[in-house]
């Protein structure tokens, strides 16, 4: 059984306070037909998205970033055809959004305990940053046990050199297959 892992891809991170830009804006339609694939096919898709209260200092993003992601803001929303994608599906039984307020979409959060009853061994990572979010994603994943695939045309950063550095370490360092196009959904 696999999932596919949708990674803050919001306003906030496309194009608003902290935004990855055109890379980001350039992955919209390969995010958005994975989302739809993994959907069709019964997948369970997750939507993990960063959440923030506005000024909070004990968070120790609130010193390392421009505020983002604030809870009820649209920069919170996610961005573009995939938030189209996402009220279509929103639904179905094996779609499931969920808040995270650290890097790690495992940090904090019940993923780990949603994946194994599902019986997940296979987790599929797209969104942003590559560097940071979905870094500290695959990490965890990896520490877990779960087997990882990273969609490298669905991810991006704001970071060129940190996105190429996380894509050789995904591969080099944590055993993950990365692969372009539909040929590994």
């Amino acid at each position: 059984m696999k999932a596919l892992i949708v990674i803050d891809y919001t306003e906030d991170f496309v194009v608003g306070q902290l935004p990855c830009g055109e890379p980001a804006i350039a992955i919209e339609e390969r995010m958005t037909e994975l989302v739809e694939t993994f959907a069709q096919a019964g997948d369970y898709v997750v939507m993990a998205v960063d959440v923030h209260d506005i000024d909070d200092p004990f968070h120790p993003e609130t010193q390392l970033f421009p505020p983002h992601n604030i809870r009820g803001t649209k920069g919170r929303e996610l961005y573009g055809k995939l938030a189209v994608a996402y009220e279509r599906i929103k639904e179905q039984d094996n779609v499931y959004w969920m808040d995270k307020t650290r890097y790690s979409a495992f940090a904090g959060t019940d993923l780990e305990l949603k994946l194994r009853a599902r019986g997940i061994t296979e987790i599929h990572l797209v969104g942003v940053c590559t560097d940071i979010c979905v870094l500290h994603t695959a990490v965890d994943a990896y520490n877990k046990g779960y087997k990882i695939v990273v969609h490298e045309d669905a991810v991006a950063s704001f970071n060129e050199q940190g996105h190429e550095w996380a894509l050789s370490h995904f591969t080099n360092t944590l055993g993950a297959h990365v692969v372009e196009g539909t040929a590994d959904k």
